[in-house]
């Protein structure tokens, strides 16, 4: 690591991403949403020379660099690419679904946005923030390289201070959605890998102190007293804080000691947020140079033996998952609207709960949850069989868990952080999920910790099913997938199913369900048609009459999404279609079955 002097600020300047800024919606923000200028790459030309050395690691920058936006100076100048001169691409978006010849494309594009700026005041500082890019970003200004992050749905960020001038900036971003063995999600998922600069990037300008994270929460177990942290950069050694909660006459006067302060307090009146209620308070967080607003629920949630307690109360999830995919579109979802459809049509459904499936979605969705009053379970993609046994794979696991907690700890509605779904048992797996939990609870304490786990048919008994997975004990909810009726097995054999789970905890069925082509009719035991997909549903109910413990569910999935396993002609068509309503809105008869069965279950918990 090297510094850099500027002003009176000491700034690192680091190779990979910088811890991201929390609640950037209420920060000195300039959106760089638009058409960006973009490059398509397949052999990284713009990244290596022809003996595969990367430009960004020679002594000497090259202008063959693409992230050098170099122009011939002179018509004898040999320049091989040039960003003005090439077609745009909309940020945020992904590329599959703006051009076709993209559709099925994994790879490098190369992405440029000009901009001018200039600070507010010279001690002031400026920061890039992505909300999301998959997978891997190589982030420059005006060419000099700000770092790397790898994950696709975490946001991260940088400092650009030291290389920002007042016209014609260029931030070019190098994006690969290559998939990797090594990666978080690995090579083999079944949902569309969207490539591109997925959410919104932004410009947030900061004064030289600055807040970068924060948490105001009930503490655990306690439900009268607020507890959290305040972390500033750039403070100094004794640096006044404030916290105020009008509403409940909060006023603490606090001191950050080396730029933290950790707090707890008692609060009288407060009124708990719960999905019949989802009450937000206004709570401001500020030092002498800054001053942040946020809208925050106080709850409590936990456990005792089969019981979910939110505000000590008992609770049924009744959920629905959800890919972060615009269904009409068949692209990937980046804007409040986007979300305000998905839970929409979630509340439609009589759902308390949603599952934001199979990684962390939009910040627009867990904003929208707590002011919709919907509970949220959010996970991290280790997904079917990512490499256990590699510790970079399990540090980036914990990354992508740690950007996730830090982006929406202070968010009511989550409820829920999920650590993995249908991994299969092995010592390696369970090393690696025990650590990736540890880490989860050591991030956050006043949230459960879950996976969605596999069963199995006991041997010499097809209609029993057993849930003893080891890993099961590290957690405070028990969930599982299955899908008796679609993959193995008729409908009837899922009603006629008993269960056999060795954990006198919650169980949660976070997935289960079956194909129907919205539109295509016939008979109950002809499959793909919507009236299978109903009947399935009717006999998957009677069975959750037999799950012990049962305290929720998620059916698989709200809508159909695309995917390239699915490649059934005039059925599938690339398409997953276990969803409740289609990829041209309209719900299929199924969704009334599982809404009848909420109204239902509605009846027997409030």
């Amino acid at each position: 690591m090297r510094t850099l002097l500027i002003g009176w600020i000491l700034l690192p300047v680091l190779a990979w991403a910088q811890a991201p800024l929390v609640n950037t919606q209420n920060r000195n923000t300039t959106s760089l949403a638009g058409p960006w200028a973009a490059i398509v790459d397949p052999y990284e030309t713009g990244y290596y020379n022809y003996r595969r050395e990367a430009y960004d690691q020679q002594k000497e920058a090259s202008p063959s660099a693409y992230y050098m936006n170099h122009h011939a100076r002179d018509k004898a100048e040999l320049v091989e690419y040039d960003f003005d001169k090439s077609p745009t691409l909309m940020v945020p978006g992904d590329w599959n679904s703006q051009r076709e010849s993209l559709l099925y494309y994994e790879g490098t594009v190369w992405f440029k946005r000009s901009f001018d700026y200039t600070l507010q005041a010279p001690d002031r500082r400026l920061f890039v923030h992505f909300g999301a890019v998959n997978h891997r970003a190589e982030v420059y200004l005006n060419g000099h390289k700000l770092g790397t992050h790898e994950g696709g749905f975490t946001p991260f960020g940088f400092e650009v201070t030291p290389w920002l001038r007042p016209k014609d900036n260029f931030l070019v971003v190098k994006v690969d959605n290559t998939r990797q063995r090594s990666a978080v999600p690995t090579l083999n998922t079944d949902w569309w890998n969207y490539g591109g600069i997925t959410r919104d990037v932004m410009l947030i300008e900061e004064p030289a102190t600055y807040i970068q994270d924060y948490v105001v929460q009930l503490r655990r177990n306690a439900p009268d007293t607020l507890a959290g942290f305040v972390q500033l950069v750039g403070a100094a050694e004794d640096e006044p804080v404030q916290i105020e909660i009008p509403e409940l006459g909060v006023r603490q006067q606090l001191r950050a000691r080396r730029g933290r302060v950790e707090f707890a307090f008692t609060a009288t009146n407060i009124r708990y947020w719960s999905p019949q209620s989802p009450k937000l308070y206004t709570v401001w967080v500020g030092t002498r140079h800054q001053r942040l607003r946020d809208d925050i629920g106080f709850r409590t949630i936990s456990t005792d033996g089969p019981d979910i307690l939110l505000n000590g109360q008992p609770l049924f999830l009744r959920g629905i998952s959800i890919h972060e995919e615009a269904t009409q579109r068949g692209a990937r979802a980046y804007s409040e609207a986007d979300a305000l459809v998905a839970l929409n049509w979630a509340k439609e459904l009589g759902c308390n709960y949603v599952r934001l499936a199979h990684y962390p979605h939009n910040e627009h969705m867990l904003r929208l949850a707590d002011r919709m009053g919907l509970l949220v379970w959010e996970e991290v993609p280790v997904y079917w069989t990512v490499d256990f046994a590699n510790p970079d794979t399990l540090a980036n696991a914990k990354q992508q868990m740690g950007e996730a907690i830090t982006r929406d700890r202070n968010r009511a509605s989550i409820i829920v952080w999920s650590v993995a779904n249908e991994t299969p048992p092995s010592p390696a797996r369970n090393g690696f999920l025990r650590g990736l939990i540890a880490h989860t609870r050591a991030l956050d304490t006043t949230r459960l910790v879950s996976a969605a786990l596999e069963r199995y048919a006991k041997e010499g008994e097809p209609n029993t099913q057993v849930l003893d997975d080891s890993i099961g004990a590290d957690l405070d909810i028990v969930a599982f997938n299955q899908y008796i009726g679609w993959y193995g097995g008729t409908p009837e054999d899922a009603a006629r199913a008993q269960w056999e789970i060795g954990f006198n905890k919650p169980v949660v069925v976070s997935e289960f369900g079956g194909d129907a082509l919205q539109g295509l009719h016939g008979g109950k035991d002809e499959r793909w048609t919507e009236e299978y997909q109903e009947h399935l549903y009717q006999q998957t109910i009677v069975m959750l009459g037999h799950v012990p413990n049962l305290r929720g569910v998620s059916p698989w999935i709200l809508a159909d999404f695309r995917s390239p396993k699915r490649l059934l002609p005039g059925i599938q068509d690339g398409w997953n279609r276990k969803g409740l309503i289609s990829n041209r809105g309209i719900k299929k008869k199924a969704f009334f079955t599982l809404r009848d069965y909420y109204a239902t279950m509605a009846g027997r918990y409030p």
